[in-house]
C-alpha cells in the first residue's frame, strides 16, 4: 500500500464496480480501517444480483469519466475491475503509482488480468486476488442437477411430455451408482465433490498437486484424464480458462469417453472444445450435456448446441445468487485484514498462468 496508508495503518479503496450502500457500509464494519471512496453517481445500476458490469446504456458524461478515474487513480485498492473492462484496468495500473491490490469480482479474474496485458513490473507490483469459492455453493448444485439430469434422462422425460406420449417404462441410471470426474478440485470443484459423494457417487477429481481432499476417491493429474475416461459415468468441470486448460476435453478424450455418458460445464467454456462435443453428442459417446459456460458468449445464435435434444443452455447464470453481492464484500474485507495485517492474501491470482 502506499506510505501515507502504511503510516496511517489505513488503507484507501476505490470502489470501481457496483456496491449498494448496504455492502459498503458492512465492508467499514468489518474492516475499519478502510477509507471506503465510493460515489453511486459514477457506477452503472445493475440489472440484477452482481450484474458489475452494469446496464450497458449506461455511460458517464466526460466530466463524469474524469472524477471517476481521479477516483481510482488516488486508492490503494480497487474494489472490482473499472468497467470489467482489461483496458481501464490497465490505464488505472499505470496512471496509479500507489496502487497495490485489485479485487476482481469473478472467481475466474486471472483471465481479466492477463487481458489487461500489464507488464511484469506492474504484475509485480499489483496484488489481484478473486472471488474464487463465493460461487461453489450455487455452482455445485447446478453441477449436481445436471449429473441428475443425465442420469435420470430428462432429454427423454422432455420428449415425451411434449409429445404426450406415454411409453413404456425403462430403467434410469442411479448416481449412486455412478463414478464422476471432477475436473479440478479448488473452492467449486471441493463443494461439487462433497455433493455428489453425499449422494452416493464415487468421485475421482484433477489436480496437478499430491491433495487429500474428502469425498474423492482418487485423484488423477489432469494429463491422465483420456486414461481414466472410459471408467466414468459423468464428468464435470470446474477448471478455469489457462493456455493449460484450453481443449483439455477434446476429441481424443471424448473417443474414450464411456457412451453415454453426461457433461456438466461450470468452469470456463474455452476448456471444452466444442466442435468435438458435438460430434461426441451426435455419436452417443456425450448422452446429455448441461452447459452454463461456452467458448464464445453469448452463444451464437447458429450454435448447433441451442437445438440439441441432449443439450441443456444455461445462459451463464449458475453462480449467481441474492447473496453473491454480500458474499463478494465479505471476502474483500477479510482480504483487507489480511493486507493490513501483512498476511498473504486469500485468492491471490498467479500471473504467470493467470488462475
Amino acid at each position: 500500500m502506499g506510505a501515507e496508508a502504511r503510516a496511517a495503518g489505513r488503507l484507501r479503496v476505490a470502489v470501481a464496480a457496483p456496491l449498494s450502500a448496504e455492502n459498503c457500509a458492512r465492508v467499514r464494519e468489518l474492516e475499519p480501517r478502510i477509507d471506503l471512496l465510493v460515489d453511486h453517481a459514477l457506477l452503472p445500476p445493475m440489472r440484477w444480483p452482481a450484474d458489475f458490469a452494469g446496464d450497458p446504456s449506461w455511460r458517464r458524461t466526460p466530466r463524469q469519466q474524469r472524477a471517476y478515474d481521479e477516483l481510482l487513480d488516488s486508492a490503494d485498492a480497487l474494489y472490482g475491475i473499472p468497467d470489467v473492462d482489461p483496458s481501464a484496468l490497465a490505464r488505472t495500473v499505470r496512471a496509479n503509482r500507489r496502487l497495490r491490490w485489485v479485487h476482481t469480482m469473478a472467481a475466474g479474474g486471472g483471465s481479466q488480468v492477463e487481458a489487461a496485458g500489464l507488464g511484469s513490473a506492474e504484475l509485480d507490483r499489483v496484488a489481484f486476488t478473486t472471488s474464487a469459492g463465493v460461487h461453489g455453493q450455487p455452482l455445485a448444485e447446478f453441477a449436481v442437477f445436471g449429473v441428475l439430469a443425465g442420469a435420470k434422462d430428462l432429454p427423454r422425460l422432455s420428449r415425451r411430455q411434449r409429445d404426450r406420449e406415454w411409453t413404456g417404462r425403462w430403467t434410469m441410471r442411479q448416481v449412486s451408482e455412478q463414478t464422476v470426474l471432477v475436473l479440478g478440485l479448488g473452492g467449486i470443484g471441493r463443494v461439487v465433490a462433497a455433493k455428489l459423494h453425499a449422494l452416493g457417487a464415487r468421485v475421482v477429481g484433477t489436480s496437478r498437486r499430491d491433495v487429500d481432499v474428502p469425498g474423492v476417491a482418487e485423484v488423477v493429474r489432469p494429463d491422465r484424464i483420456v486414461q481414466v475416461a472410459p471408467s466414468v459415468d459423468a464428468v464435470v468441470n470446474t477448471l478455469p480458462g489457462t493456455a493449460a486448460t484450453w481443449h483439455l476435453l477434446d476429441k481424443r478424450f471424448f473417443h474414450a469417453l464411456r457412451p453415454g455418458a453426461t457433461l456438466v460445464n461450470v468452469g470456463r467454456g474455452t476448456v471444452v472444445d466444442e466442435a468435438a462435443l458435438i460430434d461426441a453428442l451426435a455419436c452417443g459417446r456425450v448422452g446429455f450435456a448441461a452447459l452454463d459456460v461456452f467458448e464464445t458468449e453469448p452463444l451464437p445464435a447458429d450454435s448447433p448446441l441451442w437445438d440439441h435434444d441432449h443439450v441443456l443452455v444455461s445462459p451463464h447464470t449458475a453462480a449467481l445468487s441474492a447473496a453473491e453481492d454480500r458474499l463478494i464484500a465479505e471476502l474483500f474485507a477479510a482480504n483487507a485484514t489480511r493486507l493490513l495485517d501483512g498476511h498473504d492474501l486469500l485468492n491471490r491470482v498467479n500471473t504467470v498462468e493467470f488462475y
